[in-house]
């Protein structure tokens, strides 16, 4: 069942947002060629809780970690480790949420750490800016999958792959709610969107197919390729006005 927020539940969605949105600006800044997963991971734990919070992700469903930090061809999901250390070189995908007075945040960002190949930077910009063309839908009156078909033709049209396994979603008192948010797909399809409606979209892009693996940790998603792949997601409130963003500075 998809649920309609008010304008309170709205609010406190954007306090929780702007959390997630401070714990990557912390995890940009910390990022640097020798550091471990697992240092990052505590970084972003201790700041989360340091503004009343608690980390969505923690425990939720056994995963370990309090993001998800995921690396070059590491799509999501990865899990963070002390023996695992970012090179200089690497991109990095965080995936952040955090609950505040009962309601989630939740977007990831690729980074570039060190010394970094114009071809990723180039996946990392392309993934961004899908997401921005998947907004442009995001309003009143729309379907659900003419997002995700703007996200698809616009990746598309530039040579990269669109992950089909892994989606967006509904967010509220719980990360993961109706609907699920493909970046793929026929326009024109599914429900009609609503004023009120609050949504993760989270495009996750390749530089090679759009196929994917799962590692035997049951967690970690990589290229089936292993080519590297980009993730960029925002939690939305559908207004009157349009989208707005709530894991914004």
């Amino acid at each position: 069942m998809i649920t309609i927020k008010s304008e309170r539940e709205i609010a406190l969605m954007r306090e929780a947002g702007r959390i997630v949105a401070e714990t990557h600006a912390l995890l940009r800044e910390s990022l640097k060629p020798g550091i471990s997963t697992l240092e990052l991971d505590t970084i972003a734990e201790q700041y989360i809780r340091s503004k009343g919070a608690v980390p969505s992700f923690k425990n939720y469903n056994g995963f370990p970690g309090s993001i998800c930090a995921s690396i070059n061809e590491v799509v999501v999901h990865g899990i963070p480790s002390e023996d695992i250390i970012v090179q200089d070189g690497d991109i990095i995908s965080f995936d952040v949420g955090a609950i505040l007075d009962g309601y989630h945040g939740d977007a990831a960002r690729t980074v570039p750490c060190g010394n970094v190949d114009q071809d990723a930077l180039d996946l990392i910009e392309v993934t961004r800016a899908s997401l921005d063309e998947g907004l442009k839908f995001a309003r009143e009156g729309y379907r659900l999958s003419d997002i995700g078909h703007a996200i698809q033709a616009y990746c598309e049209s530039r040579g990269y792959g669109v992950v089909r396994d892994y989606c967006g979603h509904g967010i509220g008192t719980s990360m993961h709610e109706d609907p699920q948010i493909p970046n793929y797909g026929r326009p024109g399809r599914g429900v009609r969107l609503k004023e009120g409606m609050c949504l993760a979209i989270e495009p996750m892009i390749t530089e090679g197919t759009w196929e994917v693996t799962v590692q035997s940790d049951g967690w970690t998603v990589i290229t089936k390729d292993g080519k590297r792949a980009a993730h960029h997601e925002n939690t939305i409130a559908l207004t009157a006005d349009g989208p707005v963003i709530l894991t914004a500075l």
